[in-house]
């Protein structure tokens, strides 16, 4: 019970990193495609509401780990031997990202400069959301084989697959699509630029259509207890909210209706990954590893619980009170 529990903390908060962390990936990917006579104000605008907010976001990829690292010890070891080339790969573009974000603002602003960050920035937002999904994928394989205590299959296992590689697509459309939705909010005032965002958020959920098709086709082959998972009883009826919340993002988007679309998004994004996160239960790396022989001794679950609750106490308040103040002055 108290491993479900903090299971159920670890994929609230990856699903809020996604709704948060995720679109600033998405962000990124748009400030690297801005193109047109408004290139240069797409960029400025996405900056504008990346910045006061985007360092906070890894707080709850920080808090996903320890939870991980600490609730369940034996996955930890298994994820990050058998996962280390792509889990590295994610862990550069971080650094890369943020780097070059925070040098494109203060270095010097001659053209070829700025450009050269704004690549670096606009590269690893992209392949840092691919390598993320890339990695939630290959978990879910069956590929990587976990035998007292030591991976048996290898630095390849399961990463490498169709369905990975569907899976890390995926994950950059639906950032796309979740950061452009974003987007037609923050720049209202603007209508030129509104539309921009607007007619990209469109396209990238156009894009997640046919892409979603293939993730659960490959999953068939790739992920078979996934795919049973996603076809289990439950199934039905959060494929259908899902797609209600999708529906309901591209009829808002082709209406104007931005604050809607903006809400359906993140509703659409919350159903895809907690179809993801039931469809994996009880595994945390399919088959061998799971929340009841994967998790810390009784103690260790209990102290950690109540370190969340404390936590909570302090953080969930002080991130309320950030956006609050950098995000609520822009939308009055």
């Amino acid at each position: 019970m108290l491993e479900t529990l903090i299971a159920a903390v670890m994929l609230t908060s990856l699903i809020v990193y996604a709704l948060v962390g995720g679109a600033d990936y998405g962000g990124g990917m748009w400030d690297l495609l801005a193109s047109g006579p408004r290139a240069k104000r797409q960029r400025h605008a996405i900056v504008e509401a990346i910045a006061p907010i985007w360092e906070a976001n890894h707080v709850w990829l920080i808090l996903v780990i320890v939870l991980l690292f600490s609730g369940f010890p034996r996955a930890f070891s298994a994820i990050m031997i058998a996962l280390h080339i792509p889990i590295t790969a994610m862990l550069i573009g971080i650094v890369l990202r943020g780097s070059a974000f925070v040098f494109r603002k203060y270095d010097s602003t001659a053209d070829a400069v700025q450009r050269r960050w704004s690549t670096i920035f606009g590269i690893a937002s992209f392949f840092t959301p691919f390598f993320q999904g890339l990695a939630l994928g290959a978990l879910t394989t069956g590929d990587i084989h976990v035998v007292e205590d030591h991976v048996t299959t290898g630095f390849f296992a399961g990463w490498l697959t169709p369905f990975a590689l569907a899976c890390g697509l995926f994950a950059l459309a639906l950032f796309a699509f979740l950061a452009a939705t974003y987007m037609t909010v923050d720049t209202q005032g603007q209508p030129d630029l509104q539309n921009d965002f607007r007619l990209r958020a469109i396209w990238a959920e156009t894009a997640l259509i046919p892409l979603a098709i293939i993730v659960f086709i490959t999953s068939k082959y790739g992920a078979a207890l996934m795919y049973r998972g996603l076809t289990n009883w439950w199934a039905p009826l959060l494929l259908g909210w899902t797609t209600l919340s999708a529906l309901t993002a591209a009829l808002a988007l082709w209406s104007r209706r931005f604050y809607l679309a903006r809400i359906a998004a993140v509703a659409q994004v919350t159903f895809i990954l907690l179809g993801w996160g039931l469809a994996q239960f009880p595994h945390l790396v399919t088959p061998d590893v799971t929340l009841q022989n994967a998790a810390a001794p009784e103690s260790t679950l209990k102290l950690l619980l109540l370190a969340l609750g404390a936590g909570a106490v302090v953080l969930l308040p002080s991130l309320i009170y950030l956006f609050q103040i950098f995000k609520g002055q822009e939308e009055r």
